[in-house]
């Protein structure tokens, strides 16, 4: 698929700027420059995403656009982690990530993929690891007609319109995997669908009508998808719906499950005074809406209704997020502003269910960024204006 001296071209320059190569088209006459510039580009994102990946020599990238799109390796391990079984079809293939990751637990795979191109590159991919997945071009819709019974089925709609707009709603998706559920689960068992996390959990739960469980997923507290996980099952087997939220660290993984009738019932205590330590959720449990649920679980105290700060004397290594040190508590009039800035000069200044914005509060108090101080701008239970000082400890 890549001539010689194109391969040559892009081992050589493969830590290369690529804006600066492409503009050197005229140099390399031998040179398919689109196409180096294409593998090059590849391989720097694969570096970081798919490092896996981006050590096996000879692998074949698609453009930016897919890069940008496909899982990290990360997340494609935690989703194989949640499936196995006898078959695993994959009807929104893609590079390749997840179906590669995924078919480690299956004896049969299939992958489905309408860009013809991308099914070329999967092919080549999936020989060069080793992979036995056999790759099939066209619409998974109507592939799906033909498709034999499957264990799991995997899909990953696409949220561009065909005009290339964004989109985030779960129907403007392509294909619609709400027109589509019913006959996904009379071909499996279990079907995993992959939406963005910009998508309303709700609307979502609101459109699907077999939902067993939920995933929130993120990598370094950033949020990067959402996993519905839909089964077949008989209404006397019903069960509130599983909802996890994971942060995916380097060393670790945190998941913290709960059910959305769990967080319903649940009450939390609310305080307008800090304690020793300071608890900070993570970004999955922000997006599951799980708030009442940790202050009962743990036994914290909620800085405020619309502040999902937490504090207890109480150490609690296990809590899904960072945990603070609480140094100080300092309001908004002047003489503890001015001792606050006189012994702190630069912090990670956030705030929390409060009027101003972190940069201008920093402009402010004039305050440099970083730094081992911990400042959080927030909102008491008596609706006072308070800054939190913490010391990280986890």
């Amino acid at each position: 698929m890549i001539d010689k001296p194109t391969r040559e071209f892009i081992l050589a320059h493969r830590h290369d700027d690529v804006r600066s190569l492409a503009l050197r088209a005229t140099r390399y006459p031998d040179v398919d420059l689109r196409q180096a510039v294409t593998q090059i580009e590849g391989w720097q994102l694969a570096r970081r995403k798919l490092p896996t990946w981006a050590s096996t020599e000879g692998m074949i990238y698609p453009v930016r656009l897919s890069m940008e799109q496909c899982s990290s390796e990360q997340t494609a391990r935690y989703k194989a982690s949640l499936a196995c079984g006898e078959r695993l079809a994959d009807l929104t293939g893609g590079f390749g990530i997840d179906c590669s990751y995924m078919a480690e637990r299956f004896t049969q795979t299939t992958y489905i993929e309408r860009d013809e191109r991308l099914c070329q590159i999967a092919c080549h991919n999936f020989a060069l690891l080793g992979k036995s997945i056999s790759v099939h071009h066209g619409e998974c819709e109507q592939l799906l007609e033909k498709l034999p019974q499957q264990d799991w089925i995997f899909i990953d709609p696409a949220r561009r319109s065909s005009t290339g707009k964004k989109v985030a709603a779960l129907s403007d998706c392509e294909p619609d995997v709400c027109k589509l559920e019913a006959v996904l689960l009379s071909k499996s068992h279990h079907i995993m669908i992959k939406c963005s996390p910009m998508l309303d959990i709700s609307q979502a739960l609101r459109q699907l009508t077999s939902v067993r469980e939920v995933h929130v997923v993120s990598v370094g507290n950033e949020c990067k998808e959402l996993l519905f996980i839909l089964s077949r099952q008989e209404p006397k087997e019903a069960a509130p719906i599983r909802v996890c939220s994971v942060n995916l660290r380097d060393t670790y993984t945190q998941i913290f499950s709960h059910t959305f009738e769990e967080e319903s019932s649940a009450t939390s205590r609310y305080t307008e005074t800090l304690c020793q330590y300071l608890y900070e959720p993570n970004s999955s449990l922000m997006k599951a809406g799980c708030y009442n649920t940790l202050s009962a679980r743990f036994e914290l105290g909620k800085l405020h209704p619309n502040t999902h700060l937490y504090t207890s004397d109480t150490f609690h290594p296990d809590f899904p997020g960072r945990i603070f040190k609480v140094r100080d508590t300092v309001g908004f009039n002047k003489s503890e502003l001015r001792a606050l800035t006189s012994s702190i000069r630069n912090a990670n200044l956030a705030v929390r269910n409060f009027p101003e914005q972190a940069e201008a509060l920093r402009q402010r108090l004039k305050l440099a960024d970083g730094g081992d101080n911990y400042l959080f701008a927030t909102t008491l239970a008596d609706n006072r204006k308070v800054i939190v000082v913490g010391e990280k400890i986890q």
